[in-house]
Formats: structure tokens, sequence, C-alpha cells
């Protein structure tokens, strides 16, 4: 393994680090069950990686990233996706087993790999999500939020294509 080739070939460094306050807006409000805060999006990182925090309030019904509480989870073809628990309890599955994970846990999912979450404590719950490299997942969860928000039902059918569009196939 070894260094990437560079991305910045100017003599000097050069201001441009962003922050961000703990306290800021989420930019996603999911069926009033998750705020979502995009730290970095792929865009905002050239394409490098996304990291959000994903906060969920006391009793989310069902994982927010598929449609039937009895999914079996979900893979992306083209990036991989990191879990990493800040407060809380959330369920995680990792393709094989649904694990209760709490502050300090953190899953790691390559392409392919099977996985999904959901808050099923009953207690709010914050975490951490890296996808990498910066996949445009935005419009997937405006599309998601949209859809939950106006209490619109897809048939699986839409369900099926909403997915592909966002490189998500239902495992």
């Amino acid at each position: 393994m070894s260094y990437p080739p560079p991305r910045f070939l100017a003599d000097q460094g050069e201001v441009s680090a962003t922050f961000r306050t703990f306290d800021a807006e989420p930019e996603l409000n999911i069926d009033g069950a998750s705020r979502v805060s995009l730290l970095s999006t792929g865009g905002t990182t050239d394409g490098l990686y996304g990291l959000y925090r994903w906060d969920m309030l006391p009793a989310t019904p069902k994982p927010a990233t598929s449609k039937p509480a009895t999914s079996s989870g979900h893979y992306h073809r083209t990036f991989s996706e990191a879990f990493f628990i800040l407060d809380g309890s959330v369920a995680l599955y990792d393709g094989e087993t649904w694990r209760d994970a709490s502050a300090g846990d953190y899953l790691f999912v390559p392409p392919g790999g099977v996985h999904s979450f959901a808050n099923t404590s009953g207690e709010a719950a914050s975490m951490l999500v890296l996808f990498a490299p910066g996949a445009p997942r935005e419009p997937y969860f405006e599309e998601l939020a949209q859809i939950r928000g106006s209490g619109r039902q897809l048939s699986a059918q839409e369900w099926t294509e909403l997915y592909a569009r966002h490189d998500q196939f239902t495992a």
C-alpha cells in the first residue's frame, strides 16, 4: 500500500478547511424520526468521501435505509460504507447478524457487503456514516425524506427503481 498520487501541487499549503459547529441545523429530516447532518459530501470533498451525522429520535420504527422492517438489508456496488456509533444503541446488520451496537462500536462494509441499520432501542441514538469514495447519496436521502414526509406509498417496482438510481440493491 502506498500513498495515492498528489492532489495538491502548490508549493505552499493554503487556508481551505471548513468548520461546522455542533449545533448547526441538520440538512435532512426523514419522517420526523431521523435528522441527518451532511458534514461532508462527495461534492464538498471532491469525491473522496461523504460523512454524515445521523441522529435518530426515540422509537424510530424501521431500518432507515430499507423499505420493510423485515428487510434483510441492501448493498452498494460503487462505494463502501462505515458506521461509528456516537451515542445510544443502534441495531447494525452485517449481512449475517443484527447486532446491538453502542457508543464506540464500528462497522465497515465494503462494496457489495450486505448491511442495514435501525434504532430499535426506543431511545435516541447518533452515529457517523462514512461513504467512500464520496458517492452522491444526498439525492437518495432527500427523495426518501420526501416520500416518507408525504406519506406516499411506493410499489415494489418503484422501490426497486428508486434504489437502482442510487446504487442501492436489496439483498
